[in-house]
């Protein structure tokens, strides 16, 4: 359930609060506004002791929360949330996010060349995979610490932050030496321990939703972030597998507006993987900005038929300089900037 202080709750008034839900057995997780600050309590059965807390004179008001997620539901927070990944990046914001690279770290050389062409179009950030899960055990894997040693060169070169994928707890230290963002992939959205992981830490985290997965299942995982502490949460929609085949996946834009409408957390929209072929990215990338997306993740790659991974659903960097052209006006027409 949420509480809502009275306005300009003092520190004292708010500490009694929070050590009366700890002496409950519940956690308290606030969220302090210019004028107001809430309180949620988050525990099963919270709601039965709502009398007690009635009986605060600091608390103003009880709402329950329905949801079975509690703190990235709209009833927690009803105002937007933003997530910043570095001094000049904001996720949530009115400006169009754009993370583009490859899909897998191959060489220094193409990774560095990339992302100076993806910072020269417009990218506000640089993707790229270091470890990489694979349906096949005979695929590439990545490159391991090499390949993040590769994107940290390339960030030196460009100043674009790093959001790469994290498979495992073992890894997190590793991976969070060298990534601006950790991103949690498709078939890691319910790995549980890895989400707790990555709750402890204060660094955002770029949640894809998972194959076959709902929307409340993805709101679900990002709970499990969020109740360890981290609320830096970015949702991504990348595609679920339907029984259609003329795409990799469908990319399932119904849910950004959905999300939006259930949750206060930034959404972007992969649609390299909701697709996975090259010639429809272009259209479904500009359509996620007219649906409300507040920004992309987008592979590239300078010679795509030599890549190691993911080649037929990676745009030439000429093709994303035209892409990133259009995404402007788009943005520009539902009231945002790229």
């Amino acid at each position: 359930m949420i509480l809502t202080l009275k306005a300009h709750a003092s520190q004292n008034e708010i500490k009694q609060v929070v050590n009366k839900i700890k002496e409950l057995g519940f956690t308290a997780h606030i969220s302090k506004g210019e004028i107001k600050t809430i309180i949620g309590v988050i525990g099963e059965k919270a709601i039965t002791t709502r009398g007690i807390f009635e009986s605060i004179p600091a608390v103003e008001t009880i709402t329950p929360i329905s949801k079975p997620y509690k703190l990235c539901s709209r009833e927690f927070k009803k105002e937007n949330s933003t997530v910043k990944i570095s001094d000049k990046v904001t996720v949530g914001s009115k400006k169009i996010v754009v993370i583009a690279g490859p899909c897998s770290v191959e060489s220094r050389e193409r990774t560095i060349d990339v992302a100076q062409k993806v910072k020269k179009y417009g990218a506000c950030c640089l993707r790229g995979g270091a470890f990489k899960p694979r349906t096949s055990p005979y695929a590439f894997q990545g490159l391991g610490e090499e390949g993040l040693k590769y994107l940290r060169e390339a960030k030196i070169a460009t100043g674009l932050p790093v959001v790469t994928e994290i498979m495992s707890p073992e890894t997190l230290e590793l991976v969070s030496e060298y990534a601006d963002v950790l991103q949690i992939g498709a078939r890691n959205m319910q790995n549980y321990d890895l989400l707790k992981e990555v709750g402890s830490i204060n660094k955002p985290v770029l949640l894809k939703r998972g194959l076959s997965a709902t929307v409340e299942e993805l709101l679900m995982s990002a709970e499990y972030i969020m109740s360890k502490g981290n609320y830096n949460v970015i949702l991504c929609e990348r595609g679920i597998r339907t029984y259609e085949t003329a795409t990799r996946f469908t990319l399932d834009l119904n849910a950004v507006p959905v999300i939006k409408h259930h949750s206060h957390l930034p959404v972007i929209v992969d649609p390299s993987h909701g697709v996975g072929v090259r010639r429809y990215i272009p259209a479904m990338a500009l359509a996620a900005v007219a649906a409300g997306a507040d920004g992309l993740i987008i592979e590239v790659h300078s010679k795509p038929e030599e890549a190691l991974c993911d080649g037929a659903q990676s745009l030439l960097p000429e093709q994303f300089s035209q892409l990133m052209k259009t995404i402007k006006k788009v943005a520009e027409a539902v009231g945002r900037t790229a």
